[in-house]
């Protein structure tokens, strides 16, 4: 939820039509996202900002720390809680703090699970792709249910996308980008019923947590 600014301790009188106007006005919520991908996270969190739904409808506004980019896990993290525990005890205007990281097959990142409990203690949010964010790429463009390796993720999303390198078209994925949560949200289910846990959910996604965030206001 939004910050609300503190009483100035002085009594204000404002017309009827003032007070209808600022409350008719949407909220804007700050997000602020660590993430470790240097190019691709980074591309997809910029055309999603850039959409007309978010800008307009839920008024949010995304902030990219660019100094972690490319850090494992355990760093995003408890960089993360440092930055949620500034904005805490400065009042800054942060209403969520994110991180974005990817478990790494077929040699997972190191601290995985000391990772995930910091950012717990620490109200920080995680969106954790399974084996890579590529996987979440293609869950933009097709169902897939069979372990991957990192390799093989980034095979599937070029196989669909067509793409060459690291970097990605918005216009391309935006408009896929509920298809991609139906289908993690599938892959989620299914793991579920088959007690696959962390973090051996390959394949899975949790950057539908995170656009739920910031697309359901």
């Amino acid at each position: 939820m939004a910050r609300e600014p503190k009483p100035s301790g002085r009594p204000q009188r404002r017309s009827s039509n003032l007070r209808r106007s600022r409350a008719s006005r949407p909220t804007r919520r700050t997000f602020l996202v660590f993430c470790e991908g240097e190019r691709t996270e980074p591309e997809y969190l910029t055309a999603l900002r850039q959409e007309e739904t978010i800008r307009a409808g839920a008024a949010v506004e995304i902030k990219i720390d660019s100094d972690t980019t490319g850090s494992v896990p355990m760093t995003l993290v408890s960089a993360a809680a440092a930055a949620r525990t500034r904005a805490d005890e400065e009042e800054g205007e942060i209403d969520e703090v994110w991180c974005l990281f990817d478990v790494e097959w077929p040699r997972n990142h190191p601290e995985l699970r000391e990772a995930l409990q910091l950012a717990a203690r620490s109200d920080v949010h995680v969106a954790v792709s399974n084996p890579n964010f590529e996987l979440w790429l293609a869950l933009h463009l097709c169902d897939h249910t069979a372990w991957l390796d990192n390799p093989a993720a980034v095979k599937l999303r070029r196989v669909h996308d067509g793409s060459s390198d690291k970097g990605l078209s918005g216009d391309l994925y935006m408009p896929l980008r509920g298809a991609a949560v139906a289908r993690a949200l599938a892959l989620d289910t299914k793991h579920a019923g088959d007690a696959t846990s962390f973090p051996d959910n390959n394949p899975s996604s949790g950057m539908h947590l995170f656009l739920a965030a910031v697309e359901h206001h």
